[in-house]
């Protein structure tokens, strides 16, 4: 039995200052991914040394990739090309993350050798056959529960995949991400169209790597030709880790912070675009590109929120951002409605269900619908909440206290350590009263 972690947080305060917030999770998993299969030594900066990036990484020094890292960020990577991982020696655990699960399927299932991936209680619930079965159709053997989650034994099928062109019922970056990958050991073309974008740091890291990527719309194509040539990289900060804080300085009075080079890839800025809509007053500067992801200041001021219908169009680009959100459209005057983002009841935990349980504890008037949630605006309370190991529920509520008549405690936080190792000190620095203890 892993410790419980709770942290607890009491009311009010603000965010002043500067910080520079964890590296972005995405883009730190496919720099080990794509670094690992490139011809070269790859160097990396800013890599989020989160439970979850780490297990990508273990997961190829599994298959015989050497790597020189973590040390504050840096980590060096010795490619080994296309054809050159080798088979794990046992099992591969990857945790509580998602991405390393559904994109290695994609990576593994054109190997010359078979591999079997694990993770937690939380990610063997998550839903692994939007990737399976497309898989399957390009030649891939991967071999699941009945339910179609992990664990997922593949059969390497190096030689034998073909390409395919997937229209993709839901926008999911992991599965455009998956039959990409997949697609580097495919016969013929590979292509990928998405119902709505979503974010593209595959597309771009490949690019970045030399590797032609067509891309038209809303799809994107590769084939198998040529080589990864080895590059450097420089991760941005996590937009989804600066949410906490650019919805914590939005509704605490006299808050003014600036969040130093975070990534502002147009596919992941629909947090700060549902901000905006709601009346927050944000500010870009310093923009500029790093590694073909644009990056940019962030500085974050008090703002008095309105309630909004929020657009379908931005639900994808936000995805995970929805939990701190929720707890804006608390504080904010009138109602907010989100609708068209069923997505979040498959995530880490059913972020709708869970985040509505907790609010109502806290007094907020936050109606579950099938497919997002309605939250009338008003005081938020105090009272003890259930985080259901999801690190970006209990960061949202952490935030919530900023604006609470009292304390709000909160259970089961050890897997903020996935994607925000330090989130406790520098929330703590910047103005916000909270504890962590292990209980």
């Amino acid at each position: 039995m892993t410790e419980s972690i709770q942290f607890t947080v009491q009311a009010g305060g603000n965010l002043q200052g500067e910080a520079r917030v964890p590296g972005d999770k995405s883009i730190s998993h496919r720099s080990i991914m794509l670094g690992s299969i490139a011809v070269g030594t790859t160097h990396v900066t800013g890599f989020l040394e989160g439970d979850d990036a780490l297990a990508t990484l273990r997961a190829f020094q599994a298959m015989g990739v050497e790597i020189e890292g973590p040390n504050k960020g840096e980590v060096t990577i010795h490619g080994v090309g296309l054809d050159g991982l080798k088979a794990p020696k046992e099992a591969m655990y990857l945790g509580n993350s998602g991405t390393s699960m559904r994109l290695l399927s994609g990576l593994l299932a054109g190997q010359d050798f078979d591999s079997i991936l694990t993770g937690d209680e939380s990610l063997s619930g998550r839903p692994m056959r939007r990737v399976t079965d497309p898989l399957s159709e390009m030649g891939a053997v991967i071999e699941s529960t009945e339910k179609g989650t992990a664990p997922l034994t593949v059969r390497g099928q190096a030689g034998n995949l073909q390409g395919i062109h997937y229209d993709m019922p839901i926008a999911s970056a992991q599965v455009k991400s998956c039959l990409l990958l997949a697609g580097l050991y495919a016969k013929g073309e590979t292509s990928v169209t998405e119902p709505a974008p979503t974010r593209d740091h595959t597309e771009r890291m490949l690019q970045g790597f030399s590797y032609p990527v067509k891309q038209a719309g809303n799809q994107a194509s590769v084939e198998r030709n040529g080589q990864l040539t080895a590059t450097d990289i420089d991760v941005p900060s996590d937009i989804s880790s600066a949410a906490f804080f650019l919805v914590g300085a939005s509704i605490a009075p006299n808050s003014d912070l600036t969040l130093k080079h975070v990534g502002i890839n147009p596919t992941r800025t629909g947090v700060i675009d549902v901000l905006k809509l709601m009346g927050a007053n944000i500010e870009l500067s310093n923009q500029r590109d790093v590694g073909g992801e644009p990056v940019a200041d962030i500085r974050i001021r008090s703002a008095k929120l309105k309630g909004i219908a929020i657009p379908e169009k931005l639900v994808a680009l936000a995805i995970d951002e929805f939990p701190v959100l929720f707890v804006a459209a608390a504080c904010a005057e009138g109602e907010t409605v989100l609708t068209g983002a069923k997505e979040l009841r498959v995530k880490e935990s059913d972020r709708i269900q869970v985040m509505a349980d907790g609010l109502q504890i806290l007094g907020v008037d936050a109606q579950p619908t099938e497919d997002g949630m309605v939250i009338r605006g008003g005081q938020i309370g105090s009272g003890q909440v259930v985080s259901h190991g999801d690190h970006r529920i209990a960061m949202s509520f952490a935030m919530a206290a900023l604006r609470s008549s009292g304390t709000i405690v909160i259970d089961d936080c050890a897997n903020v350590n996935t994607s925000f190792p330090d989130f406790v000190q520098l929330a703590s620095r910047l103005g916000l009263n909270i504890t962590s203890e292990n209980v």
